[in-house]
């Protein structure tokens, strides 16, 4: 990114950053991402995660940082798997973190060191009350709050208390510590929240060393501090949760004072982002895995063959605001298209075959065409594919009976193949007991390879094909998306109950140009005519077997619906 590519960018989170460094609130920019490793990220997180790595990478002659952090406060709902899946995802979409990968668990006793000044500043106290009984007393946007009979304990028996649920001696339930804020506070969140719980699980990263664990409220400023974060950048559901942000910062002996900004998040139709919805897809078979490519998810993008670079592009297309809208999953796929036309090159598959016979040419016989990579890139080249009497082509570009716009072939049609001779019908087979077409018999126009028709013949189409001879078998798996209701999770019948029942279709018996089976995993191209597809990172095998799956379409096919 170009200086100047970084000072067109504008909206009020980088105004605000600009101001601080003016006026020399801050010498250098610090942002993070601070992800729960409880799932894995989805199209929503990219946004965010673009925000804060690139306003970091935009302030970079300054020394600003962009942090990697994990917030694994809460045990029993990580795993390494997600840690692991989500360093991957972010290293994808192009964001980098440098040397700077931190873990809210490796700041465990710097939390309990300022649990433990809260308490003896008369700030904090051990409550006892069950789960019910302190949320019987929280009150209600219109009433306040019944303080806890515990809130006024002495320090020193809170001190005792605390050191004691550390220590093991309370189970799961039995005792928290609340901050002593303000019980008829018009914000829910001040009224005396919980920031520590009795948790008897083993985490990832610190095992059973702990058995109580901070509250997202409490641990997440602190860590924000921890780090000297400047700009704290998170959407606006936080926004509520921002005057228990900087009471925690006003309150504990912290080295910085961070500034939570809020801004609106990413939400796109026919799309479902809620991690117990995804988890649920998974848990119930609906889908593969989380990395299926209908899913949402980063993984799923990567595997579908989304190039990073169109995430990021639409990411900034949308734009910052507090607006609350939703976006049509269309912007994104247009993103897809704009990149995959200028960098995938091109191939040749046919999906549902039909048997073309040249029948003026000889039994074994075969040549070689050059054919374009890319028509859009003067410097992709060409490539050699071979043509010999038989060839594969789709079902669907022959008609016995053609309409009027049908441009295709058909009796008393010529249709020119792709980098290759017009060819005329001359006749068709069927099969004698199923009436389906078996064959299409063609005679080739030589010397018409790169040339115009010959006069007096009509050629107004060009189709895809591949040699049979050569040809190499595939399966193409043809993705669309998992919902067909605009906005699932209002769905009448619940979000399961508007699966698109066509969102995956598996052709088992394509055909595909010499080498496309041999290329890796990942591999991304159009197949021409049909859309751009991606070699499956699961289940294609370079040189024994075959899976690609449909990128997208080379259209919107959904506008019209």
């Amino acid at each position: 990114m170009s200086e100047s590519e970084a000072t067109d960018k504008h909206d009020f989170i980088r105004d605000i950053v600009a101001e601080d460094l003016a006026s020399g609130k801050h010498a250098r920019i610090v942002t993070r991402f601070p992800p729960e490793p409880n799932g894995y990220l989805h199209i929503g997180h990219a946004k965010a995660i673009c925000l804060s790595w690139g306003i970091a990478r935009e302030n970079a002659s300054t020394g600003a940082e962009f942090h990697l952090r994990f917030d694994d406060t809460n045990p029993s709902r990580e795993e390494q798997e997600y840690v692991d899946s989500i360093q991957e995802d972010i290293k994808w979409l192009g964001c980098d973190w440098g040397e700077h990968l931190y873990f809210a668990s490796n700041y465990f006793e710097f939390f309990y060191d300022c649990a433990v000044h809260l308490i003896r500043e008369g700030k904090a106290f051990v409550d006892q009350q069950s789960a019910e009984e302190i949320r019987a007393a929280h009150g209600t946007v219109s009433e306040p709050g019944t303080e806890s009979p515990y809130r006024d304990r002495p320090i020193e028996e809170n001190l005792e208390l605390f050191e004691k649920m550390r220590g093991g001696e309370f189970q799961d339930g039995e005792a928290v510590l609340r901050a002593r804020v303000d019980m008829a506070s018009s914000n829910m969140h001040l009224r005396d929240p919980i920031i520590y719980r009795v948790l008897h699980e083993s985490h990832h990263n610190t095992g059973d060393k702990w058995c109580i664990y901070p509250m997202y409220d409490f641990a997440h400023p602190l860590e924000d501090a921890c780090e000297h974060v400047t700009h704290s950048l998170c959407t606006l559901e936080f926004e509520v949760h921002r005057p228990i942000y900087d009471w925690v910062i006003e309150n504990c002996p912290v080295p910085a004072a961070p500034r939570q900004i809020e801004f609106s998040r990413l939400t796109l139709n026919y799309t479902v982002v809620s991690k117990r919805k995804l988890l649920q897809l998974v848990e119930e078979g609906k889908v593969d895995a989380w990395d299926d490519p209908r899913m949402p998810t980063l993984s799923g993008a990567r595997r579908r063959g989304f190039p990073p670079e169109a995430i990021r592009n639409f990411c900034e297309g949308v734009g910052i605001t507090k607006f609350k809208g939703i976006t049509d999953v269309a912007r994104l796929e247009n993103e897809v298209r704009k990149v995959l036309n200028i960098t995938a090159p091109r191939r040749m598959a046919v999906l549902e075959p039909l048997k073309l016979v040249l029948v003026n040419m000889e039994p074994g016989h075969r040549e070689e065409v050059e054919v374009q990579n890319n028509p859009g890139d003067g410097n992709a080249g060409l490539r050699k594919l071979p043509l010999g009497r038989e060839l594969w082509i789709e079902r669907d570009d022959f008609m016995v009976e053609a309409p009027r716009k049908y441009f295709r072939l058909a009796p008393g049609r010529a249709v020119r193949l792709r980098g290759g001779y017009i060819v005329q019908y001359v006749d068709h087979v069927t099969d004698p007991e199923s009436g389906e077409l078996t064959e299409v018999h063609c005679e080739y126009l030589p010397g018409t390879i790169g040339q115009s028709p010959p006069e007096g013949v009509v050629c107004k189409a060009a189709i895809h094909w591949v040699s049979v001879a050569e040809a190499e078998d595939a399966e193409v798996r043809l993705y669309d998306r998992l919902f067909h209701h605009e906005n699932p999770d209002a769905a009448e019948g619940g979000f399961l109950s508007v699966l698109n029942p066509d969102s995956l279709r598996i052709i088992t018996d394509a055909k595909v140009e010499p080498g496309l089976a041999s290329e890796p995993a990942g591999f991304i191209c159009q197949f021409e005519r049909l859309g751009y597809f991606c070699a499956d990172s699961r289940y294609h095998e370079a040189g024994s077997r075959a899976v690609y799956n449909r990128t997208i379409g080379l259209r919107d096919s959904w506008a019209k619906k």
